[in-house]
């Protein structure tokens, strides 16, 4: 799929990057990797540990510059959108950046990838994008859209894009492990609320995904993939079961459950054995055969939230991940 070619990745020295480059490098060999972010001592770390490959190639640019964007897809074969703003308390105190960053860094980057002629796009979204109610989710549905409703031009050698869309990433940074962690040395922890729950999926699982859709995709598709949940106190338990926790509530912005897929999307949902996919209501492309391939429609009050999912991961799971995988902050 990625033989020889050229992908370009947004925001690529952030958690998903780092586990994306090493395993796409490792399972697909491509021509080269394009590190695009405005961050340069991350570049300059990230680097270090790809200082033998010359497949690996670092651009300092931000999304919301559109020529430097133009000029960094020159060549490009195909690009993974990761780069946003994305911590809900800091979206809500600062709409203006998360704005300009998620929103109108998606349109920056679907016109120059219309004008480099990029076969295909595949935007990272989140679970905080379905029924939104902070700002950060609200930015990434209007990002989703945008990406969804890009495929409108008819021409077959136009870029195609797609979007993923996941839940809690396990271990990733600013997430809850590494912070329950740093937490835990003080033997204790913050819980928001004793009955919030989250979806919980590894990067691994993630950069998966991302292939798949790259694989999978017509365009206009959100691919959903299927993860435990898992409620915050068990995370606690695993992490530090000894320590003190403390009710701080719930924080700006901040939802009980989550969501990916809701009621309202329903109509136009199909399901696959290890994901789901939401298909475009407009031009009748949830309907498309060639979108829709072997998926069952859902039913039409089907949802997929964390609090009723039917898949749940147990403390002993998420202690073995730990001690497992869990290397610290890898950002």
């Amino acid at each position: 799929m990625f033989k020889n070619k050229s992908i370009l990745i947004t925001g690529g020295t952030g958690s998903f990057g780092n586990k994306f480059v090493p395993m796409t490098l490792d399972a697909h060999n491509p021509k080269k990797i394009i590190i695009y972010s405005r961050d340069e001592m991350k570049q300059w770390d990230m680097a270090m540990k790809f200082k033998d490959d010359p497949r690996v190639v670092f651009v300092v640019g931000d999304v919301r510059d559109t020529k430097r964007l133009s000029r960094a897809m020159t060549g490009v074969d195909h690009v993974v959108h990761a780069a946003a703003t994305k911590i809900v308390p800091t979206a809500e105190y600062n709409p203006a950046e998360c704005i300009k960053t998620n929103i109108n860094g998606a349109i920056n980057l679907i016109e120059a990838a219309h004008d480099q002629k990029v076969k295909s796009v595949v935007a990272l979204s989140t679970d905080k994008a379905c029924n939104p109610i902070n700002l950060y989710g609200a930015t990434k549905l209007a990002s989703d859209k945008l990406f969804v409703a890009s495929n409108q031009t008819v021409d077959k050698a136009s870029t195609r894009f797609a979007v993923v869309r996941y839940g809690n990433v396990m271990g990733s940074r600013g997430s809850v492990i590494p912070f329950f962690l740093s937490c835990a040395k003080d033997n204790a922890l913050p819980i928001t609320d004793e009955k919030m729950t989250r979806f919980m999926i590894s990067l691994e699982q993630g950069v998966k995904l991302v292939w798949h859709a790259f694989a999978d995709m017509h365009g206009g598709e959100i691919y959903v993939k299927k993860i435990p949940s898992m409620n915050i106190m068990d995370i606690a338990k695993a992490i530090a079961p000894d320590a003190d926790t403390k009710i701080i509530g719930i924080r700006p912005g901040e939802k009980m459950h989550e969501q990916m897929v809701g009621i309202e999307d329903s109509p136009h949902t199909y399901e696959y054995e290890e994901y789901y996919k939401i298909l475009p209501a407009i031009h009748g492309w949830s309907d498309d055969p060639t979108r829709i391939g072997h998926g069952k429609k859902v039913a039409d009050n089907f949802s997929y939230a964390s609090d009723s999912n039917s898949e749940w991961m147990s403390v002993a799971e998420l202690r073995n991940w730990i001690a497992s995988n869990y290397v610290g902050d890898n950002s």
